[in-house]
C-alpha cells in the first residue's frame, strides 16, 4: 500500500496572494492511495479551485472532505468581516460528502448551508478506506465539541487540538477546557513517539513534528494533573 499525503499551506500553495489567508495560515491535506489515485481532503478553505487543481495535477481523484472541526477557518464561512469558501463552494465543484463528527454536524451546516445529506457523520473510532489507505477518526474534543483528528498509518493530522508547542484554543464558543486536557492526555498523548505530527495551522518555525518530540517539548502534553491544567488555562 502506498500512501499519498500532501500539505497545503493556504496563502502560499493556495490563496496565493489573499493576505488573510497568509495571516490565518491554514494547512489543507489531501490524503489517498497512490496506487488507486483516490484522496480526500482534509479542511477544504480559501481557495476551492486551487485545491481541485492540486488533486488533478498529482492524478487522483477527490472522493470525499474530511472535517477537523466547524470554524470557518477549515469549512468556510464568514468570520471578522470576510467571506472564506470552503465546503458549499466544493460541493458546487466536486459533490462529495463531507466527513465530519456527530457532534459537528449542526455548526458545520449552519455554517456552510450544507443540508444534512451533504455530511457523513462519525463517532471516535471510525474508520474510512480510500482505496487501501485506512484513515482512523479519533473524537478529541475541547476546542469544540466535535474536533477530530485523522491517524493514517503512523501519520496524525490534529486540526486545531495539538499544534507544534501549543494547542487549541478553548475559550472560543463551544470549547471546554477539561475536555481538551483529557483529549491531549488520554488520547493523543497515547499515541507511538513515532507518530508523524501535521497541525491545522503553520504557527511554529517547523510544519511538522513526532508525538515523541512534542511529549518531550510541548507543555500542554506535559501538565500532570486536571487542577494544574485548569489553573493554567
Amino acid at each position: 500500500m502506498a500512501i499519498y499525503f500532501r500539505q497545503l499551506l493556504a496563502g502560499r500553495d493556495l490563496a496565493d496572494g489573499d493576505g488573510f489567508a497568509a495571516q490565518m495560515a491554514n494547512f489543507i491535506y489531501l490524503i489517498g492511495d497512490a496506487e488507486s489515485r483516490e484522496c480526500v481532503v482534509v479542511d477544504p478553505a480559501w481557495d476551492i479551485p486551487g485545491i481541485l487543481n492540486c488533486v488533478r495535477n498529482d492524478g487522483m481523484r477527490l472522493t470525499g472532505a474530511l472535517v477537523t472541526h466547524y470554524h470557518p477557518d477549515h469549512v468556510g464561512g464568514n468570520i471578522f468581516g470576510y467571506s472564506i469558501p470552503g465546503l458549499a463552494e466544493l460541493a458546487a465543484h466536486c459533490p462529495v460528502k463531507a466527513h465530519v463528527n456527530e457532534n459537528e454536524s449542526e455548526g458545520v451546516k449552519q455554517l456552510t448551508g450544507l443540508s444534512s445529506s451533504d455530511l457523513e457523520t462519525h463517532r471516535g473510532g471510525d474508520v474510512i478506506h480510500v482505496g487501501s489507505t485506512a484513515i482512523q477518526f479519533l473524537h478529541t474534543p475541547g476546542h469544540t465539541p466535535g474536533s477530530q483528528c485523522f491517524l493514517v498509518g503512523s501519520t496524525l493530522v490534529s486540526g486545531d487540538t495539538l499544534f507544534i508547542g501549543g494547542c487549541g484554543r478553548v475559550d472560543l464558543p463551544g470549547g471546554d477546557s477539561e475536555q481538551m486536557y483529557y483529549s491531549l492526555t488520554r488520547v493523543l498523548a497515547k499515541l507511538p513517539d513515532e507518530v508523524a505530527l501535521f497541525p491545522g495551522h503553520n504557527y511554529g518555525s517547523r510544519m511538522q513534528s513526532t508525538m515523541g518530540d512534542e511529549k518531550r517539548m510541548n507543555q500542554y502534553l506535559r501538565i500532570g494533573s486536571l487542577s494544574d491544567w485548569l489553573r493554567l488555562m
